[in-house]
């Protein structure tokens, strides 16, 4: 039985159903295969305060200590944030934080083979200096900003390489990331790419005329699910509805640009054909995505962008700006169409091309079903027993691959 403690800031909770599910949706399946068991600390801010004044600081206060998900411990240890600096003190604080955490485990009798870690920066450091203490070998899945955005601070860069040099072996979700660590110094042999994974099961297609009836729609309708912030492009989707006036446009997320994408969306005249959801739990995108004719993703950057997978999985086709790992989940005519740039006329042509020659939604389906949990579950777990057996003397090892490779070549 390999022990695994899985660490990362990115994790699901009581307070936040929908943060990180992609990192608990590959372990789920992973220990889904048997031979392993997990325990996980996802650290959490500090915040004293519940008031809902205090916005999503007073989420994390709302965070439990302790809690059980899906059968999997996870315990939520405090950290310190420090506004302004904390970015260049937040691998220590969170390291600090998850060795008192860790230790506590062990003393009750717990102990563990291998670090599985999530996000490059700060956990990704984090954990390696938690694999120096501890004697344990790591592993790191770099998932998107860790490697597109965050490298671009000097400070961060050198820290992102330190915990690079460290690790055993080192997951990118999408062949685009990959290579950035590898440009970044990461050792090539110790660099894959184990990509997500749609849970076929959840996301499926269905009755289509009472998932549109459940939500109220009428018409040919666009969906755009993602935080409502900058980087997530809702406001160019928005935009877009100018050039495209028969069509409507749902948006599912959370976020500080609400108010600011209502007034984009009554500069342009649109307001009557734009509904804001909120954020919706996992469970209820099914109907969602089943009501829609078309999902947009029109964001700036993306690691790889579950939306459009789950999406596709409930038939529905997508359009995606050209950006990251989107072009190795977008590959042929019935999963749709690419951006060829990044703005609202971009979409407009895009969506005016694709209707032309709209994918039969069946075909749309068995296209997503090649990217099932499965191979990626089974590769993960080899690459998890291999590192455990080299342990923490063999982590910088070019050949730590070996024992996972059959699975590992499935997949790539």
């Amino acid at each position: 039985m390999t022990r695994v403690l899985v660490f990362s800031t990115l994790f699901p909770n009581a307070a936040q159903p929908n943060h990180g599910v992609f990192v608990e949706n590959r372990l789920r399946h992973t220990l889904d295969l048997g031979d392993l068991e997990a325990q996980v600390v996802a650290p959490v801010p500090f915040f004293p305060f519940r008031h809902s004044m205090f916005g999503r600081y007073a989420t994390f206060a709302k965070v439990p200590s302790r809690e059980s998900r899906h059968g999997t411990d996870i315990w939520h240890p405090r950290f310190a944030v420090i506004p302004k600096v904390g970015a260049t003190f937040a691998p220590g604080l969170l390291y600090a934080a998850a060795l008192a955490q860790v230790r506590r485990l062990m003393q009750q009798g717990m102990a563990f083979d291998v670090i599985d870690a999530h996000y490059f920066y700060p956990d990704g450091v984090a954990a390696a200096r938690l694999g120096r203490t501890l004697g344990l070998p790591v592993v790191i899945t770099g998932r998107g900003t860790d490697l597109t955005l965050i490298p671009e601070s000097p400070g961060p860069r050198a820290q992102i390489q330190w915990a690079a040099a460290q690790a055993s072996a080192m997951i990118t979700v999408c062949e685009d990331l990959r290579l950035r660590l590898v440009e970044l110094g990461a050792e090539e042999a110790r660099t894959i790419v184990l990509r997500n994974g749609v849970d076929l099961s959840l996301f499926k297609t269905g009755d289509r005329e009472a998932m549109r009836a459940k939500l109220g729609v009428k018409g040919f309708t666009l969906v755009s699910v993602g935080g409502l912030i900058p980087r997530k492009g809702h406001e160019l989707v928005i935009e877009s509805l100018v050039h495209s006036p028969d069509c409507s446009l749902l948006i599912a997320g959370g976020g500080p640009m609400r108010s600011e994408l209502e007034a984009t969306a009554a500069r342009c005249g649109v307001t009557d054909r734009v509904r804001f959801l909120g954020e919706l739990p996992h469970a209820e995108l099914p109907d969602l995505y089943g009501a829609a004719d078309v999902m947009v993703l029109a964001s700036s950057r993306e690691g790889w962008a579950n939306v459009l997978l789950e999406a596709m999985a409930c038939g529905t086709p997508v359009l995606a700006s050209n950006v990251n790992g989107t072009s190795e989940v977008v590959q042929a005519p019935e999963a749709g169409l690419l951006l060829a740039d990044r703005s609202a006329a971009s979409i407009a042509d895009a969506l005016a091309q694709l209707r032309r020659n709209l994918p039969d939604r069946a075909a749309t389906r068995r296209y997503a079903e090649r990217f099932d949990w499965l191979p990626i579950a089974r590769a993960n777990k080899a690459l998890l027993q291999a590192v455990a057996i080299a342990g923490y003397a063999g982590r910088r090892s070019n050949d730590i691959l070996k024992h996972a490779n059959r699975h590992l070549l499935a997949v790539s």
